[in-house]
């Protein structure tokens, strides 16, 4: 196959810290085949992204490309990974989902056998392009999360959704809460989300706020419950918020949600979980390339479910198409 290189981000806390037993099966593989390869297990917040920033430098010799990237973790480990890729031109990556919610593979038909997952990737053949996200944090607060990075850039990519409001304040809370962690081990880790958002919901924050679009659509709301731009169908480990996305269009699908009373609240989020929440008073659905999000009082916001600060004015933009997949 002539020099290629792959290159491996492995989270070892993914799968209940079975990924190495997955990983054991992709270096067999690769010794099979006479590929070349690299690991590198995560340490903590932070080293995916400026690891994979470092390997795919504009700096690096041409005869070092493609760069092959594989990632061995859950939607926050792939969204490190997203955010530290300097040069996507020349990035092909292969994505092997060990988390508890894995919202980027649900709506992507990957082999159900990890094994035959493995053998595509390593064919080294692009198989589709998808689109992502870059938020903007027009104000940053010092309002962080409990887990952020040591280093905070004013912007982010993302490959799922991004979300300021209260499915954020799940993600903070549930990214270092003990439940998650009890609920992983025991198989349940779906049900991380669902315990914390009622709680979520019956303490959210009651504040004002204005979006806009970039073909002029506005949605304003009294009181805010959440705001999402979604490029796959579901977030939050299954909920399907937004069932008609298309993948490569270059368009947000943006799910919007405020102004509810409690008993709307929680008679819509199951619906949501089955995406038939459209057309819900309160529940709005717009699509746009570019957005802007002003609340009157800073919130969370989440990328792929990783939370860093609160903030009161973000901007996302759509990236048409811009990551390469082998799987």
């Amino acid at each position: 196959m002539g020099y290629i290189m792959f290159y491996c981000i492995v989270n070892p806390a993914s799968k209940s810290g079975h990924s190495k037993e997955i990983y054991k099966l992709f270096e067999s593989k690769c010794k099979e085949k006479g590929i070349r390869y690299q690991v590198i297990f995560t340490k903590g917040p932070g080293h995916a992204m400026h690891t994979v920033n470092r390997l795919t430098s504009k700096d690096v010799p041409d005869d070092k490309k493609p760069f092959n990237i594989i990632v061995m973790g859950g939607d926050g480990t792939l969204n490190e990974v997203i955010s530290g890729i300097e040069d996507f031109e020349n990035v092909r990556l292969g994505v092997i989902p060990l988390g508890s919610g894995n919202d980027f593979v649900r709506d992507l038909g990957f082999q159900k056998k990890t094994e035959d997952l493995i053998d595509t990737i390593l064919k080294g053949e692009v198989v589709r392009r998808l689109d992502i996200g870059n938020v903007h944090y027009n104000n940053m607060t010092k309002t962080f999360s409990r887990l952020h990075d040591e280093r905070i850039s004013s912007d982010r990519k993302f490959d799922v959704s991004c979300g300021i409001g209260f499915d954020a304040a799940v993600c903070e809370e549930a990214l270092s809460s003990g439940t998650k962690n009890f609920l992983n081990k025991i198989g349940l880790g779906k049900l991380t989300y669902g315990s914390i958002a009622v709680r979520q919901i019956i303490n959210s924050i009651k504040t004002g706020c204005d979006i806009e679009t970039d073909n002029g659509q506005r949605i304003h709301y009294d009181h805010l419950i959440f705001a999402a731009a979604m490029i796959h169908h579901y977030e939050g480990g299954g909920f399907n918020f937004a069932p008609d996305a298309v993948l490569d269009d270059g368009m947000f699908d943006l799910i919007t949600g405020g102004d509810m009373s409690l008993f709307q609240i929680f008679t819509t989020l199951p619906l949501a979980f089955l995406g038939k929440h459209y057309g819900k008073k309160g529940i709005h659905h717009i699509r746009a390339k570019e957005i802007r999000i002003k609340t009157e009082m800073p919130l969370w916001v989440h990328t792929d479910g990783e939370v860093l600060l609160k903030s009161n004015d973000i901007t996302l933009t759509c990236l048409k198409q811009k990551i390469a997949l082998l799987s």
